[in-house]
């Protein structure tokens, strides 16, 4: 495993990261195996495990909390978020002051920790003044209660705003954001990417295989395969990414990572890698083999050529809209 400064920052990352986002997996075979996962992540090296409050209603937190209990607090960096209702009162959503300090509060008890390294904003708050949500953010980091704070689903003029705010006030550092990132959702390389360039700000991609479509497992022309995500995810994500087009190049990329002897999820990984402002890669596994598999793309470098095979199968088109 390779290990990457969080931007420009002093924290060391893993390239690949584990998230965790469970059901109550309390006496069941399944949580026997989502800890042999944690397990195994430490054994690859893996040392950056993401979770969130809002995760099955604080079940992930405290399954992570108990599988992190018998490794060293210097071993690991954990990071949640805040923004989702968390309950029905008026004031258990968002960003405001009494919202991330009661759920900061929440999530360091369901841990069992004293302290999270990243702690990020979920989603913007319009409700919310800016400036009350970085000033609270720069209160906890002080406090010690957090070691680096960022965003995860904000816009460029959302995030530009934050760093301008955190600047005008004198607050400590916003250190990171949390995209979707993937070879299937390019939008970050238009705009936050540099943002996040000239600001020294660490990048740490979720969905790095687009919900599994990146995997190679979903084919052309035929069924979905039994038990997959497409079968049983709620809100369909996975379904929505299944056209045609999206097929036609997991197909094309089958081929490259075919020539370069990897499977397509590594080569997906490794694509995301090639940015030098990612610091760590966030991916799901539900079993050891498949978090076995994806830290094989830590340290992969595609070639040049098979880079620009990439670029023509993709055929993306940043948006770009002249003036004047």
């Amino acid at each position: 495993m390779e290990y990457r400064n969080l931007g420009k920052w002093g924290l060391k990352l893993s390239e690949i990261a584990l998230g965790s986002w469970v059901t109550d997996l309390s006496g069941t075979d399944a949580e026997r195996v989502a800890l042999e996962t944690v397990n195994t992540a430490f054994d690859l090296g893996v040392n950056f495990f993401d979770c969130a409050d809002a995760y099955s209603g604080g079940a992930a937190e405290r399954f992570l909390g108990k599988a992190l209990k018998e490794h060293r607090r210097s071993e690991y960096a954990v990071s949640s978020k805040v923004f989702f209702p968390m309950g029905r009162g008026a004031n258990e959503w968002g960003l405001s002051r009494k919202h991330i300090v009661e759920q900061l509060d929440r999530s360091l008890k369901n841990l069992g920790l004293d302290y999270i390294d990243l702690y990020f904003c979920h989603r913007f708050d319009p409700t919310t003044p800016i400036e009350e949500t970085m000033q609270v953010l720069s209160d906890l980091v002080a406090a010690g209660k957090i070691l680096y704070y960022g965003v995860s689903e904000w816009s460029p003029v959302q995030l530009t705003e934050a760093l301008h705010t955190v600047k005008e006030l004198h607050l400590r550092p916003l250190s990171v954001v949390q995209p979707q990132y993937n070879m299937a959702d390019r939008y970050i390389e238009d705009e936050i990417l540099g943002i996040c360039e000239r600001n020294g700000v660490g990048v740490t991609p979720f969905s790095p295989l687009a919900q599994g479509l990146l995997t190679g497992k979903y084919r052309k022309g035929q069924p979905l395969p039994e038990g997959s995500r497409a079968t049983w995810q709620a809100d369909k994500q996975i379904n929505r990414l299944l056209t045609d087009d999206n097929l036609g190049k997991v197909e094309a990329l089958l081929g490259v990572a075919d020539g370069l002897g990897v499977p397509l999820s590594v080569l997906a990984l490794a694509w995301i890698l090639r940015q030098r402002q990612v610091s760590s890669v966030i991916t799901g596994a539900s079993k050891p083999s498949q978090l076995r598999s994806n830290a094989a793309a830590s340290g992969f470098r595609i070639p040049d050529d098979a880079l620009a095979e990439i670029e023509k199968i993709l055929d993306y088109h940043p948006f770009v809209r002249r003036v004047g």
